[in-house]
């Protein structure tokens, strides 16, 4: 059985990573704008280490925007400057403190997830930066008591000595991890891309998910985010572009938002915003033109 299934009507999920600048209660405004069925914010600046206090105050008219926008899924994504896998004491001891603060923001705003990069291993090599993220999970779960908020463990595009490009390196951390209960995955399409997976036809695509399935879990995955991507296929580059105006194309997104495996998944964009509005608009309206595509041209031709 799936771990997360969310409520689907015709939108299937699908929003995106928005702006709280203003303050954290007006990325709901934003998400009435675009029509996202899904958000995904950061709780705090992502470039720093310290974080202004939430207060019980901030909670409850976060909480109350929220029901009033529809209540749909939210995911926070962690600061970019934790690394659970560095071998830097001093930052390390930054990146276990950042990540406790994170996931009680998260658990405080009613997010069921927090997007996580794994982590570099900065020289010491896979498998003891992958030991080394388990344990550091585990470290945190200890500090912190369950607070309802699953940790997603992103897929990376591979630059430098980051970890989780892989989905076999996925799956060795959440097998490592005591409470597996407390862990999951976020896929993301430009990043697999990147990292060499690739979904631009169907067989690909299926290749892809069984893989995925046969390491990872198809029910550990939390959230996807839908990107193309400015590089080529196995670039081991992060670059976000548009829907269909990239590398991957327009099938292999018709392809997973047609998968029912991902029916109840949150699915966030997070594609350039030179207008946020008008281009998160358009990503999300071509997005939705592509859910049950497939059986209507069937239907079409039947």
């Amino acid at each position: 059985m799936p771990r997360f299934n969310f409520p689907t009507h015709d939108s299937d999920l699908i929003g995106a990573h928005l702006s709280t600048k203003g303050g954290l209660p007006t990325v709901f405004e934003r998400a009435k704008k675009v029509n996202a069925a899904s958000i995904a914010i950061f709780s705090k600046n992502s470039g720093q280490w310290k974080a202004k206090e939430l207060l019980a105050e901030d909670c409850r008219e976060f909480d109350a925007e929220r029901r009033a926008c529809g209540g749909q899924p939210l995911a926070i994504h962690a600061s970019y400057l934790i690394n659970l896998a560095t071998t830097n004491g001093e930052f390390f001891r930054k990146s276990i403190d950042a990540m406790v603060v994170e996931l009680d923001r998260a658990s405080r705003l009613g997010a069921y997830a927090l997007v996580l990069h794994p982590g570099a291993h900065v020289g010491q090599g896979r498998d003891r930066g992958i030991d080394q993220i388990a344990r550091s999970l585990d470290l945190i779960h200890e500090m912190l008591s369950p607070c309802g908020v699953t940790t997603l463990l992103e897929t990376s595009a591979g630059q430098g000595s980051c970890l989780g490009c892989t989905f076999e390196d996925l799956a060795d951390i959440i097998r490592l991890v005591d409470d597996k209960s407390r862990v999951g995955v976020c896929i993301d399409t430009c990043h697999i891309f990147a990292a060499g997976y690739d979904i631009r036809k169907k067989v690909g695509y299926d290749e892809t998910m069984a893989r995925l399935e046969e390491t990872v879990g198809i029910e550990n995955v939390g959230a996807i985010h839908l990107n193309d991507s400015k590089k080529p296929l196995g670039s081991r580059v992060d670059r976000h572009e548009h829907i269909g105006a990239g590398e991957i194309g327009l099938d292999a997104f018709g392809f997973l938002l047609n998968d029912p495996r991902f029916t109840g998944v949150p699915k966030m964009i997070e594609t350039p915003k030179p207008d946020p509005f008008e281009d998160d608009i358009r990503n999300l309206t071509l997005l939705r033109s592509l859910i049950g595509r497939k059986r209507k041209r069937r239907a079409t031709r039947g």
